[in-house]
C-alpha cells in the first residue's frame, strides 16, 4: 500500500482511508494503484463482509485529481492514457469487489472522488457535504472508464447534468439526484456509516454477493438463461441458509459463515 491508502481491519469489516487531508485526499497516481492493491488483496479473502471506503481528515472525501501530477504525469494524450489505464483499473477493482462496498462521505466529493463514490454499492454523507465534477472548467472530459460509473448510477441525462454544467452542489441535491442513499447530521456520519457496514456484515455473506451479482446482471438487456435464472435458487442448498432458518424459528440471531 501507499502510504497514502491506509487499510484498517475490524472483524469482518475492513476500512480504506484516503489519507492526504493537507490535499483533501487529492488522488495521485500511487493512490489510485494503492486502491487497486488494497482491492485485489481484500476481495481475496472469504471472511471479509463488507469494505468501507472513506477520506481523512474530515473535510473531504476526496477534492479529485491531484493537479500538480499533471505537468509530469499527464502533460499530453498519451501520459494521460496511460495514467487512465491504472484510474480505470482501480475503479473496475471497486465496482467488481466480491464484498459489498460502502462509501463515507464527509466534506467534498467532487471529480475523482466522485467517481470513487459513484462505483461503491452504497454512499452516505452529511448535510454539509458538497458534489460536483467541474472538469468542464479546466478543459478536461471524463473518460469513458470514469463515467460509466456516474451514467449507470444516476441516468445519462443527469449525468449530462452533472458534466455540462461543472457545478458543484449539495447533499440534498445528491440526494435527489440519487447519487447518495442517505443524508445524515455530519456529526453522525461516521457512527452511521460504522452501523450501516455492521448491517450488511451481520447479514448472509454469500447472500450479499449473490445480490450484487444479480442487480448487476439486470442492467445488462440480454434476457436471463434457464441456468442464471435457477442460480437465485442455490441458496437453498446453502448452510447460511440453515442457520438463518433456524434463528428465525428460535428468535435469537444468526451467526453465518458463508457457505
Amino acid at each position: 500500500m501507499t502510504s497514502h491508502i491506509l487499510v484498517e481491519r475490524e472483524a469482518r469489516i475492513a476500512t480504506i482511508t484516503l489519507d492526504k487531508p493537507d490535499r483533501m485526499n487529492a488522488m495521485d497516481l500511487g493512490m489510485w494503484q494503492g486502491l487497486f492493491d488494497a482491492f485485489a488483496e481484500l476481495s481475496a479473502d472469504d471472511e471479509l463482509r463488507c469494505v468501507v471506503l472513506r477520506g481523512a481528515g474530515g473535510k473531504a472525501f476526496s477534492a479529485g485529481a491531484d493537479i500538480e501530477e499533471f505537468t509530469r504525469l499527464r502533460a499530453d494524450s498519451k501520459q494521460a492514457g496511460a495514467y487512465a489505464r491504472v484510474t480505470h483499473r482501480a475503479m473496475q477493482a471497486i465496482a467488481n469487489s466480491k464484498h459489498p462496498t460502502l462509501a463515507v462521505i464527509e466534506g467534498a466529493c467532487v471529480g475523482g472522488g466522485l467517481e470513487i463514490a459513484s462505483v461503491c454499492d452504497m454512499r452516505i454523507c452529511g448535510t454539509s457535504s458538497r458534489f460536483g465534477v467541474p472538469v468542464n472548467k479546466l478543459g478536461l472530459v471524463m473518460s469513458y472508464g470514469e463515467l460509466g460509473g456516474l451514467v449507470d448510477l444516476v441516468g445519462s441525462a443527469t449525468a449530462l447534468e452533472i458534466v455540462l454544467e461543472g457545478r458543484v452542489f449539495d447533499a440534498q441535491e445528491a440526494l435527489a439526484k440519487r447519487l447518495v442513499n442517505r443524508v445524515v447530521d455530519d456529526a453522525e456520519v461516521l457512527a452511521e456509516g460504522d452501523a450501516t457496514a455492521r448491517r450488511i456484515a451481520n447479514g448472509a455473506p454469500l447472500v450479499a454477493r449473490w445480490h450484487k451479482k444479480f442487480v448487476r446482471r439486470l442492467a445488462q438487456p440480454a434476457p436471463l438463461t434457464p441456468e442464471e435464472t435457477d442460480e437465485a435458487y442455490a441458496c437453498f442448498d446453502t448452510e447460511d441458509y440453515r442457520i438463518g432458518f433456524q434463528a428465525f424459528l428460535a428468535k435469537t440471531r444468526p451467526v453465518f459463515t458463508g457457505r
